[in-house]
């Protein structure tokens, strides 16, 4: 049967526009192009990051539910009550109906592709329109000798040593015995020392009592969080659709990537019947409209990079998560409002505010 969407790339932004436009009647055929799809990458959301309906469509890829998280400062423990869930590889791809097929194969250009419509989703890339930190992590699933006792993910512990900037571990439960640790370092370079990271985890665990009996899978990579973008120049040379990464769409302090890829899946549905020139031309206004209202998470996360010196990043996240909850649910889901802003700001920042002052110009190059 001859496709009518071809989505080079496989990963989170893809599936989930595969997800959406085969949750209407009359589903067109979707071939996704990558050698390997879904790649060993767990993606984690606020139940408040999308709409009700929009949960609705995703919910088949959904493989783990909770009904709150807790996050850890010292001097701060705090449960939001908020709802937390989680996509694995295996849910992402169990839950893509027969109108949707795989393809392995790297796809060089995806002009080449043969259909009706043709979206980029291959990835991340450099680009000089775009300066960036890094959030990277180490994560492994690993069955325990016994219960672990937690009932709620711990998505930010920050009660372990500081390294490379702020660091964190992140824990969800999967099951009585089994979890997903990942030691995570909001970091000036994407480089990850596995073996380092791999001691971390194993020291984490052993303070909090739990025994290893084996680790089921690992996880790795370097997500960018956004310090500058100049939005005109990145799309200026996009001439196909880009959704995901390939078209930076992601929160730029938490990294977060999926309720950017359920927005732009919902825009894709309303619109790539057009054809493909059509569909870009959609898509650029509305990035160029979402970099604009992201001015605000940039400049915070050029504070927390910039103004900020590394062994003090975990203050500023502290500071953070002492606000009201409803706050810091819109920040997640990229919502933050004016007087969410002002909140965010008011009173003396823990950074030193000659550094404060410095990082407030939106430069391409760190000054």
């Amino acid at each position: 049967m001859q496709t009518e969407i071809a989505i080079a790339g496989a990963g989170l932004a893809a599936a989930v526009l595969a997800l959406r436009l085969s949750a209407a009647p009359g589903a067109p055929r979707i071939a996704l192009h990558d050698p390997q799809p879904f790649a060993g990458r767990t993606w984690s959301f606020h139940e408040h990051d999308v709409t009700e309906e929009d949960r609705r469509w995703l919910s088949p890829a959904i493989a783990h539910r909770w009904s709150g998280q807790d996050v850890r400062f010292p001097g701060l423990h705090r449960t939001m009550r908020a709802g937390y869930a989680t996509i694995t590889p295996e849910s992402l791809a169990a839950a893509l109906p027969p109108n949707v097929t795989i393809r392995p194969g790297r796809i060089a250009d995806p002009a080449t592709l043969d259909a009706r419509c043709v979206i980029d989703a291959r990835g991340a890339a450099p680009h000089p329109a775009l300066r960036i930190a890094f959030q990277k992590f180490l994560g492994q699933e690993v069955r325990l000798h016994g219960p672990h006792g937690l009932t709620r993910p711990v998505i930010m512990d920050a009660e372990v040593a500081q390294l490379e900037g702020f660091r964190f571990v992140y824990v969800l439960p999967l099951s009585p015995t089994t979890l997903l640790i990942e030691d995570t370092r909001y970091s000036d370079t994407p480089e990850v020392d596995a073996a380092a990271f791999r001691s971390a985890i194993s020291a984490y665990a052993a303070a909090q009592g739990w025994r290893i009996a084996d680790v089921l899978r690992e996880e790795s990579a370097a997500l960018p969080l956004g310090l500058a973008f100049d939005a005109e120049a990145f799309w200026a040379d996009a001439a196909l659709p880009r959704i995901g990464m390939a078209a930076a769409q992601f929160h730029p302090v938490t990294g977060y990537t999926l309720p950017d890829a359920v927005r732009t899946a919902n825009l894709v549905a309303a619109h790539w019947t057009e054809g493909t020139t059509a569909l870009a031309r959609h898509l650029r206004r509305d990035a160029l409209r979402r970099a604009r209202g992201q001015r605000f998470y940039r400049l915070l996360s050029r504070m927390l990079f910039e103004a900020a010196t590394p062994d003090a990043r975990w203050r500023v996240l502290r500071r953070f998560y002492g606000l009201p909850e409803p706050l810091i649910e819109r920040f997640y889901a990229g919502r933050t409002t004016t007087a969410d802003m002002a909140r965010i700001l008011v009173g003396r920042p823990p950074v030193p505010l000659g550094r404060a002052l410095r990082s407030l110009p939106e430069r391409m190059n760190h000054v």
